[in-house]
């Protein structure tokens, strides 16, 4: 085994003791608040020992990696995690098969927030709580690998976001640096979370598992309900507050602790995501008031907390809003595909991909009526050059294509074209709740086929990897490079 195989097997036994380690939370309070249950402490000793063993094969003095190699850990990492973090729900008393659990695990990691649960409060304490590491977790994760892996692979034009001075080969290093900057910014704002939601009138253990699902954009709540069970104006503005926070890059958050006071007003992809947010509930708030004779001040807090909800990713909701007619539905299934802003715990195609392609057709038309004009692109100071604006464009095109395949397999399953199609999205966006009666707001996908279910898992991990990273695995041409 050469040294770049070694350091991505020894990463992957350091990343399965870490979730090992995070097993004994669970654990701890199932034996003090759950059901007593030893489930979490068996597959946490089963886990440890398992990265242990991967560890000490895989010891290495060089810990460099190339391209390729950077492109399998990433894969094995997140698949590694989801099915070790799938075996305390698959012994959990919830009685889950192997399907459901992995399932569960990977909506999970990934942050989407799809659930299999029929009745969320039927699960032990220690399972809910699992389920909102699981999601915290995870928005560490594609925060780290968004910064530091994606950028160097070049994939979907996140090479925008280069960190200075960072190369494939000082990846390892780089990444535990970065990692560290942001744990810390990450810890402090689910910590305000915590408190914030403690104050508008959740009780601990609540409080404590929405703060996680919330800052990770996750969605993952304690109740079937969702956030919709507390009624409440207040939980619903520090929802709204927080999810914001985990939308915004957090690399704006290290530039504004080293003193770069003005950050989040200079980025266009901030401005640019609340432009469309405030645009998006201004629409479905008109639209509430119009058709469904709603209270206008419901109509606005309706509109602004799912809205806001949707467009991250985090797939929280109070409201059925697949009864809110043919229009919201479709605007929905839009604000799916936006997602938020890159080096964020949210997904989608990404707000900086919208507003450079949206120039890119502005250079074109010019050039329609000035063909020998000279119209240079640029995105926040920088000139973007033809390689990377193709890198966009191919992007956006194959997230548009694997959404129509995997709506079209999920057809051949036996779905409905409204379920299909908002199941495709919404894991491939690593939304949460779809569209319809069966996956929407009032639904789960407990009622799928296992088939739908591993397509769906497929998904979520697609879109959250950015396509690119998992499909290149499939080319002959990287493992014979």
């Amino acid at each position: 085994m050469n040294t770049g195989l070694k350091t991505t097997f020894l990463i992957i036994g350091y990343l399965i003791i870490t979730i090992s380690a995070f097993m004994i939370i669970p654990h701890i309070v199932e034996v003090t608040i759950g059901d007593g249950s030893q489930h979490f402490l068996v597959t946490a000793i089963l886990s440890a020992f398992i990265g242990t063993l991967i560890v000490l094969i895989s010891r290495t003095e060089d810990k460099t990696l190339n391209v390729r190699e950077a492109f399998l850990m990433t894969n094995l990492a997140w698949f590694s995690i989801s099915f070790f973090g799938a075996l305390p729900l698959y012994f959990s008393s919830l009685d889950l098969t192997f399907t459901d659990a992995f399932f569960e695990s990977v909506s999970g990691i990934t942050t989407t927030g799809s659930t299999i649960l029929p009745t969320v409060e039927l699960a032990s304490k220690g399972t809910l709580i699992w389920r909102s590491l699981l999601q915290w977790l995870g928005g560490i994760g594609i925060i780290v690998m968004a910064i530091t892996i994606l950028p160097l692979l070049n994939i979907g034009g996140m090479q925008l976001f280069r960190t200075e001075g960072m190369e494939v080969e000082k990846v390892v290093p780089k990444t535990t640096e970065i990692a560290l900057s942001i744990s810390k910014i990450y810890i402090y704002i689910t910590l305000a979370c915590f408190f914030s939601y403690s104050v508008a009138g959740m009780n601990t253990f609540d409080a404590i598992n929405h703060a996680l699902t919330t800052v990770s954009t996750g969605g993952y709540s304690t109740y079937t309900e969702s956030i919709g069970y507390f009624n409440s104006t207040a939980i619903e503005v520090v929802a709204i507050v927080f999810i914001i926070s985990g939308s915004i890059p957090f690399l704006a958050y290290i530039k504004f602790g080293r003193g770069d006071w003005l950050t989040f007003f200079k980025d266009k992809q901030i401005s640019g995501f609340f432009l469309i947010l405030l645009i998006s509930i201004l629409i479905i708030f008109i639209h509430s008031v119009m058709n469904i004779n709603e209270n206008p001040l419901y109509a606005l807090r309706d509109a602004a907390f799912n809205v806001t909800s949707i467009m991250t990713g985090t797939g929280y909701t109070t409201q059925n809003y697949s009864a809110w007619g043919n229009f919201a539905l479709f605007y929905f299934l839009f604000l799916m595909f936006i997602g938020g802003c890159s080096a964020s715990t949210t997904c989608g195609i990404k707000v900086f991909r919208f507003q450079i392609l949206i120039s890119f057709i502005d250079r074109q038309i010019k050039q329609m009526f000035y063909p020998h004009g000279i119209f240079p692109v640029k995105y926040n100071k920088q000139n973007i050059n033809d390689k990377f604006l193709t890198s966009v464009l191919a992007f956006v095109c194959l997230y548009i294509f694997v959404f129509f395949i995997l709506t079209v397999l999920l057809s051949l399953t036996g779905l409905d074209v409204i379920t299909a199609v908002s199941a495709a999205a919404t894991s491939i966006s690593n939304v949460g709740p779809g569209l319809g009666p069966m996956i929407g707001p009032e639904g789960n996908f407990f009622t799928l086929t296992d088939t739908a279910k591993w397509l769906l898992s497929l998904g979520m991990l697609l879109g959250r990897l950015e396509l690119l990273t998992v499909l290149v695995l499939f080319l002959p041409a990287f493992w014979r490079g």
